[in-house]
């Protein structure tokens, strides 16, 4: 029971008969080893993993890493998924050379995966859409790595003044000091980029929004959500809010997120939350995440109007609810507030949890959050309904690492790729599940392989997303379509047959 004496959203407790929705029309993404949301549903059914040592290009490890835990300034781990071999193509775009310099690069691939999430829902560049009406809402954190990179060049004066005492100290002569600090300010600065009528606006976060709208000509109004880790999962649940209410007719919603720089990597080291050995989500030995990165859009119309202009849905999101942990902790999660965004989302979609049979886990890997999403999760469906079967959970950040401010896009775009398949997917990097996943009676479940949906169970399918500051998002989606599967097609057998062994 809830603290109000509610329970969570369980099958007797509709409040509405959950026909009309917020259909999703059109999607893409950018992600470790996958640039096509196809291409990252293949990497989930083939159990593929993107990660790999942190490239030098990226960050200097040997300036960073340390056995020692308790070494200022240091992390322990150096694994990531990251993307490789990505160009914009600015003569696309129409962006001359310095603008593209001075911008950080995030905008740049939330332009391009913007651009083809309108593209694959029928609307290229945005064509025979209602423009006043179509936003775009973006969540991000930070904006990129990029963009505080170039803010040392700023920092000049601060190194020119500690080294310039240095050598006072060192008795340098006053020319020898300026010729030297001269030559060595060139080559300080060299890296980056001149500071220009751009700079400011292209190192800001809640202008990325602003530039996707600014190409499309869109005056819906467009603007960046920062939940931290949530970031994404709460565009997509404010767009949601949008275009019930009327405000909106269309709504590109996702997020973007590239930063793998010293201050993430360093500061979630010092909070323990990076693995040391293995990413293990839902495990019993899951010890912290991978970081990753990446970027996904989804276009999003009210259903009536989608099935009224003749677009292919992918799914339905029937539901979507917000909370916070309240006087919970910042960075730890609270199971009273994660069941609060839980119970919104299923008394707005009209149904109980019990009938969703795929959970999209936030799952980053780490003892106390997994442990407790599970808590909750079980909790809701045993509420809801006891004795009803087993959901099956997984986490995408598995396959692509812990992307963050787009981690919960990535999570509904597998999602959504599982109901319009009607597959459950397998879960990733649990060789040994967690304790909670092991009762006689679980309400959740792992799975080996990918099954196709079973019979006599609606096709629906749940996505979490949790964010520093105790921030929560839960969404509810389905598949309409009264045609059913019986068997996996020749392509997902063979994707099964190759797939990467889960973490043992």
């Amino acid at each position: 029971m809830h603290g109000n004496g509610e329970s969570v959203a369980g099958s007797g407790h509709v409040v509405s008969a959950g026909g009309s929705g917020i259909a999703i029309v059109g999607m893409a993404s950018v992600y470790p080893g996958a640039r096509t949301p196809i291409e990252l549903w293949e990497n989930v059914l083939a159990q593929r993993r993107a990660f790999r040592r942190l490239p030098a290009e990226r960050l200097r490890l040997e300036d960073y890493i340390s056995v020692d835990r308790t070494a200022p300034d240091t992390t322990y781990s150096c694994e990531a998924a990251v993307i490789e071999g990505y160009e914009f193509d600015r003569i696309r775009f129409r962006v001359a050379g310095s603008t593209f310099r001075s911008v950080d690069l995030a905008h740049w691939l939330a332009l391009d995966v913007a651009a083809r999430a309108l593209a694959d829902a029928g609307f290229p560049e945005g064509s025979g859409l209602p423009r006043e009406a179509t936003g775009v809402l973006v969540g991000n954190s930070l904006t990129g790595e990029f963009s505080r990179a170039n803010l040392m060049r700023l920092r000049w004066p601060y190194v020119r003044r500690v080294l310039e005492a240095a050598l006072v100290r060192a008795e340098w002569t006053g020319e020898n000091r300026r010729d030297f600090l001269g030559r060595l300010e060139t080559e300080y600065k060299a890296p980056f980029p001149a500071v220009g009528e751009e700079s400011l606006a292209g190192g800001l976060s809640n202008t990325i929004a602003g530039r996707i709208c600014n190409q499309f000509d869109f005056k819906g109004g467009g603007y960046t959500v920062d939940g931290a880790c949530a970031s994404s999962l709460l565009a997509v649940a404010n767009a949601c809010s949008s275009l019930a209410s009327g405000d909106l007719d269309v709504v590109i919603a996702g997020g973007v997120d590239l930063s793998l720089d010293p201050f993430e990597l360093v500061g979630f080291a010092k909070i323990g939350a990076l693995a040391h050995e293995e990413m293990r989500p839902y495990d019993a030995r899951s010890a912290g995440f991978w970081p990753g990165e990446g970027c996904g859009f989804v276009v999003l119309m009210r259903q009536e109007d989608a099935l009224a202009h003749g677009c292919r849905v992918y799914a339905v999101i029937r539901g979507w609810g917000i909370s916070s942990d309240g006087s919970g902790g910042i960075t730890r999660p609270e199971a009273a507030g994660q069941l609060e965004a839980l119970r919104r989302a299923y008394r707005r979609a009209g149904f109980g949890i019990d009938t969703v049979c795929f959970c999209e886990g936030h799952g980053t890997g780490t003892a106390v959050g997994d442990a407790t999403e599970l808590a909750v999760l079980t909790q809701a469906r045993r509420e809801a309904r006891r004795g009803a079967p087993s959901a099956a959970i997984g986490s995408i950040k598995a396959n692509i690492g812990h992307t963050k401010a787009a981690a919960g896009i990535a999570g509904l775009i597998k999602a959504t790729m599982a109901v319009h398949t009607q597959v459950l997917p397998p879960t990733t990097g649990c060789g040994q599940p967690h304790p909670q996943l092991t009762r006689s009676t679980p309400a959740l479940r792992v799975l080996h392989e990918p099954e196709v949906w079973p019979d006599g169970h609606p096709i629906r399918a749940s996505v979490s997303a949790m964010g520093f500051g105790g921030i929560n998002a839960h969404v509810v989606i389905d598949n309409p379509v009264a045609e059913r599967r019986r068997k996996l097609n020749s392509r997902e057998q063979s994707l099964v047959r190759i797939r990467t062994p889960s973490y043992s």
